[in-house]
């Protein structure tokens, strides 16, 4: 259990103090809040969530944080599942952070992760939390990365990220987590297929699952990753990736995959690399958050808003170009923005 801080330490409201004490103990409900919390767009909760994450911080960074990503049908619910259960048997809690995609016509997400889990969603040392992508890209959630600090501060010392499953695009996931897993499917591309960059550049780790189906065809889908990674520059310069085969649905690869999470584990640790991607993960999400925040603004801003409307209908017209709009709008917020 995390030490108890002193009321003068934190800096958060009355009504979330309990909020506090029930998540450092580990409380999946306060967790589950908390996450809540941070996702929303209230401004008023904006406020509460910081001085809540300020408060926690010094109660982060202690787990291991894994991104699983692949096609979709690839199996990574399954796969989470099987590890999951594996990994509680061994001592270790473990929380998911499934991210689903929204829908582009009405927004929707079916967030049905914790069906797709059911024996680990049942476990008191798991926690699943189904989050919607809504609009964000890279495979993740706009709070993925605040919610993962909180999952840590409530004990959880192994941190999984689900991406959405939307293929070469999922990048952003790799600028979370310490390891990077990759699933592919044996016949489902060759080895040019295997060395398209982007996603297969910043991969620490490539599993075949569903190497039962079809063994003969996920060892020679596995051999034909390991020749096309090595045409690549791996995202570490002290690790080379391994292509591991496996069946989740079987439970067979298991403990081989989480002895190789291990050994890349430590490896970075020795080199230093670890503590070094860590900073640079953490420099990386503040410019994402003034991204995020300046968009915020400019579209918030009065003047924005009073000619955001003409301008628009101008460029649908096609009597304006998107760029000479974009310029008279960013010429209405000036030096003053």
């Amino acid at each position: 259990m995390q030490p108890k801080p002193e009321l003068g330490q934190l800096d958060v409201d009355a009504q979330d103090l309990v909020l506090v004490d029930g998540l450092l103990a580990g409380n999946r409900r306060d967790l589950a809040k908390a996450i809540t919390l941070v996702e929303s767009t209230r401004p008023e909760h904006r406020v509460r969530a910081q001085k809540l994450l300020d408060a926690l911080l010094p109660h982060t960074g202690r787990s291991m944080r894994i991104g699983i990503s692949g096609v979709p049908g690839v199996g990574k619910s399954t796969f989470i599942e099987a590890l999951g259960m594996h990994l509680i048997e061994a001592g270790h809690r473990v929380a998911v952070l499934a991210v689903d995609p929204s829908s582009t016509v009405h927004g929707g997400s079916i967030l049905g992760d914790k069906t797709r889990m059911e024996l680990l969603s049942q476990r008191s040392e798991a926690f699943i939390r189904p989050s919607p992508s809504s609009g964000s890209l890279g495979g993740v959630a706009e709070h993925t990365r605040e919610a993962l600090l909180l999952c840590e501060a409530a004990g959880y010392d192994i941190i999984i990220v689900e991406t959405v499953g939307v293929g070469q695009s999922e990048t952003a996931v790799a600028g979370m987590t310490d390891c990077f897993v990759l699933l592919q499917l044996p016949n489902a591309g060759d080895d040019l297929q295997a060395i398209k960059k982007g996603i297969m550049e910043l991969a620490d780790l490539v599993v075949f699952n569903k190497a039962d189906i079809d063994p003969k065809a996920a060892q020679l889908a596995a051999a034909q990753m390991r020749s096309a990674l090595a045409m690549l520059h791996p995202a570490s310069a002290n690790w080379q990736p391994p292509v591991l085969t496996l069946s989740a649905i079987r439970k067979d690869g298991l403990v081989e995959f989480w002895q190789v999470v291990e050994k890349f584990k430590s490896t970075l640790i020795a080199s230093g690399e670890f503590a070094a991607k860590r900073r640079h993960q953490a420099l990386a999400w503040m410019w994402q958050q003034i991204d995020s925040d300046l968009r915020n603004r400019f579209r918030e801003h009065p003047a924005v808003k009073s000619a955001l409307a003409e301008l628009s209908v101008s460029v649908e017209a096609g009597t304006t170009t998107p760029t000479v709009a974009a310029q008279r709008l960013l010429a209405l917020v000036g030096r003053h923005f």
